[in-house]
C-alpha cells in the first residue's frame, strides 16, 4: 500500500490528486503516526523524509507530483523503474514515457519544444534511455543531434504504428512512441542525414505556403532547415532580408 504522510499542504494536495487521477488505492496519515502495517512505501516531504526507518520513502516535489507517484508505483511492483522514452519523430512527434515498462506519461507537441520535454522526463531518472523511430529521418536527426547527456538509441520503427478503431484517431504517433520504446535499438551520438532532393523541395513549399510574398526560400536555405539550424520562418526573414 501508498501511504501519503505530509505536513507540507503542496505536497499533500498535488500527491494525492495525482494518485486519484490514475486510481490509486492508498492512505494517508500524520508524520508522527505510525504506518499501517501493510505500507510498502511512504510519500513524505522533505522535512520529515528520516522519520519512516525501515520502510521504503520517497521524498515528493511539491512542484513535481507526479514523479514522486511514479516511483511509488515502480516500487510497489517491484520493477526496475528505468525510464524509457519512445519518440516518434515528426513535425509534432509523439512522446511515450515509461518507467518499470508501464506508460506513465505521453505528449505530443511541436519538434521545437520535443527535446525539452525529454530532457524535463528524464532529468534525475535513474539510467535512463531515449529511443527515437529511424522514419521521418530529418526530424529524428535534430532530435539526436539535440538531446545531450542521456543515451540515445536508434530504433527500426517499422510496424510500430498500430492499427486504430473508432475514435482513436490522432493517437497514431503516441501509441507509435510507446512501441518504440519497448524495442532496443543501437547506440548513436549523432545522425547526419543528406536530405534528399524531395525532403529539400517539400521544405521549399512549406516556406512558400507561409510567405506572405508566397515565394519559397533558396536551397541553401533549405538545406540548412534540413539541418535544424533554422526553422522555417527563421529562413524565411533571412530570405527577405537577401531581397531587401
Amino acid at each position: 500500500m501508498i501511504v501519503v504522510a505530509t505536513s507540507d499542504f503542496e505536497v499533500y494536495h498535488g500527491v494525492v490528486t495525482e494518485l486519484r487521477d490514475r486510481s490509486v488505492t492508498f492512505t494517508t496519515v500524520e508524520p508522527d503516526e505510525t504506518v499501517p502495517d501493510r505500507t510498502a512505501v511512504v510519500v513524505t516531504d522533505a522535512d520529515n523524509a528520516a522519520t519512516f526507518d525501515g520502510v521504503a520513502t520517497i521524498v515528493a516535489d511539491p512542484d513535481d507530483p507526479r514523479r514522486a507517484v511514479d516511483q511509488a508505483l515502480t516500487t510497489i511492483r517491484g520493477e526496475d523503474g528505468r525510464t524509457v522514452i519512445g519518440v516518434d519523430p515528426g513535425r509534432k512527434p509523439g512522446i511515450a514515457v515509461l518507467n518499470g515498462g508501464v506508460v506513465v506519461a505521453a505528449f505530443q507537441v511541436p519538434l521545437a519544444d520535443a527535446v525539452d520535454v525529454i530532457e524535463r522526463e528524464v532529468r534525475d531518472a535513474a539510467t535512463p534511455v531515449v529511443r527515437i523511430g529511424d522514419g521521418s529521418r530529418l526530424h529524428g536527426a535534430r532530435l539526436v543531434n539535440d538531446l545531450e547527456d542521456v543515451r540515445v538509441e536508434l530504433v527500426d520503427e517499422t510496424g510500430t504504428t498500430p492499427y486504430l478503431g473508432t475514435g482513436a484517431r490522432g493517437m497514431e504517433d503516441v501509441l507509435a512512441a510507446v512501441n518504440i520504446a519497448r524495442l532496443e535499438g543501437e547506440v548513436v551520438d549523432s545522425r547526419e542525414i543528406e536530405p534528399t532532393k524531395g525532403e529539400l523541395q517539400l521544405i521549399k513549399d512549406r516556406s512558400r505556403e507561409r510567405s506572405d510574398r508566397n515565394r519559397a526560400i533558396d536551397e541553401m536555405l533549405a538545406r540548412r532547415v534540413a539541418a535544424g539550424e533554422l526553422t522555417i520562418d527563421e529562413a524565411l526573414a533571412e530570405h527577405r532580408g537577401d531581397e531587401e
